[in-house]
């Protein structure tokens, strides 16, 4: 059921990491004019974002590509706040060396099943060639060490310190994307619910928009507040993390960005993941 907030109060959801804060920082300590607007920082995983945006539930919020074709009835994607992967993305690890061809048949940690990780995953792997064991993210890498999983889909910082409980790589699928496609791997983006009303979408789109450049063009401050949702990352890491999903593509998706996210979807409809969809409904950020 869609919940409203009050005329002036808006609810933005975003996940507990490094880049989502560093979008957001400007918002978080109130750096830019809102016009008016003031927003309500819900932070959740993904994949907890992306099931209540299948209700309508907040007004903005983050969500995986993935979960976009259950959503798009309620919410249109903003041009602004991408998490693209180009030519990286998450990670399949294992406690000991494997192939692709071996994860088939295992047993694979994944961070939710509204994630654009699990989504590449399967389209990689083949749908039902491997059993999903929803972990949450940040418990994945250990859950591996652990040996009481064949495998783990990592995602956010994960990507950049799984090395140091001794895990090996067995396939980065952003890596992988690429190879097939020569796009960027869309994993994640902002969308805003519809009943808001075309006016207001476009003034808080760009509203974000001018947040993610504040946070590019103060780099170091906004590093520093991100660095409070960076587990296990000391400053140096969290801005190399930082610079690997808020770049160009997170100020706007752009031709081939717009591409990229069709033909994931596109791919994942084929393939009988996700449900087909018409066309996206994008808000341009002035």
């Amino acid at each position: 059921m869609i919940q409203q907030s009050s005329a002036s109060t808006l609810q933005l959801g975003h996940s507990p990491d490094p880049d989502d804060a560093f979008m957001f920082y400007a918002l978080a300590k109130n750096k830019i004019d809102t016009k008016g607007w003031q927003f309500e920082h819900v932070l959740r995983d993904i994949q907890t974002l992306s099931a209540w945006a299948r209700e309508g539930k907040l007004e903005i919020t983050a969500i995986s590509i993935h979960a976009y074709p259950y959503v798009a009835k309620h919410y249109a994607l903003t041009s602004c706040g991408s998490s693209m992967g180009d030519g990286y993305g998450p990670m399949i690890v294992s406690k000991t060396p494997m192939s692709i061809d071996d994860l088939r048949g295992k047993r694979i940690a994944i961070p939710g099943e509204l994630t654009t990780a699990f989504l590449t995953a399967q389209l990689c792997l083949g749908k039902g060639s491997f059993t999903p064991v929803v972990t949450m993210f940040d418990e994945i890498p250990a859950k591996v060490a652990r040996g009481e999983v064949d495998a783990g889909l990592i995602i956010h910082e994960g990507q950049l310190t799984y090395k140091t409980l001794g895990l090996h790589l067995v396939v980065d699928l952003g890596v992988w994307w690429k190879d097939k496609t020569g796009l960027p791997l869309p994993l994640g983006g902002n969308c805003i619910r519809k009943d808001l009303g075309r006016p207001a979408m476009q003034e808080v789109t760009d509203i974000l928009k001018q947040s993610i450049q504040y946070s590019l063009d103060h780099r170091e401050p906004a590093v520093e507040y991100s660095l409070q949702y960076g587990r296990d990352l000391n400053k140096e890491l969290a801005d190399k993390f930082v610079g690997m999903y808020v770049n160009h593509w997170t100020i706007d998706y752009g031709d081939i960005g717009r591409r990229a996210i069709t033909t994931l979807l596109n791919e994942g409809a084929k393939a009988g993941l996700v449900p087909a969809i018409d066309a996206i409904d994008f808000v341009e950020a002035k």
